[in-house]
C-alpha cells in the first residue's frame, strides 16, 4: 500500500453504496492532500435498452448529474478537499472506471461502492466493482 494517495478517482451514481465510497474518499483525500475525480458514468447499455427517445433520456440523464456533482464538489471543498476534478462520461462504467479514466488520469487508488443502482447493475450485483478490482492498474478500495 502506498504512504499517500495523490490521485483519488471516486465513481458515483446516486446510489447509497457510491454515497459512502464518496465521504471515504474525501477523507483519504483531506489525509493526503489529494486531487479527487468525481467519475458519474452514464450506462450506454441502459440508455440504449430504454423505451424512451435516447437524445431526451440522455438530457435529463446528464442534467439530474450536473446538479448531483455541483452538490458532491461543494461539499468536497466544505470538507477542505483542494483540488476535485469532475468526469461525466457515457459508455461501461467497467471498463472506464478500470481501463480508460484510471490510466488517462495517473490515478493511484479507486474508492468505489460494493453495488451500483442501475436495474441492470442490480440483476448483476457487483459486476462493475469485481470488474474494477480485477482489472484497475493501481489500489482499489470497495465501500460496504
Amino acid at each position: 500500500m502506498l504512504d499517500t494517495y495523490k490521485r483519488i478517482l471516486v465513481a458515483i451514481d446516486g446510489s447509497e453504496k457510491s454515497e459512502k465510497a464518496f465521504n471515504e474518499a474525501i477523507e483519504i483525500a483531506k489525509r493526503n492532500d489529494a486531487t479527487v475525480f468525481l467519475a458519474w458514468i452514464i450506462n450506454d447499455v441502459e440508455l440504449t435498452t430504454s423505451a424512451y427517445a435516447f437524445s431526451r433520456l440522455l438530457k435529463d440523464e446528464q442534467q439530474s448529474i450536473e446538479e448531483d456533482m455541483d452538490e458532491k464538489i461543494k461539499i468536497a471543498e466544505q470538507a477542505g478537499v483542494k483540488s476535485i476534478e469532475r468526469i461525466v462520461e457515457i459508455g461501461s462504467p467497467k471498463e472506464m472506471i478500470a481501463m480508460d479514466l484510471s490510466k488517462e488520469h495517473e490515478i493511484d487508488l479507486i474508492v468505489i461502492g460494493s453495488t451500483g443502482k442501475g436495474a441492470i447493475a442490480q440483476a448483476l450485483v457487483g459486476s462493475t466493482t469485481a470488474f474494477v478490482v480485477n482489472h484497475a492498474p493501481c489500489n482499489v478500495m470497495v465501500i460496504r
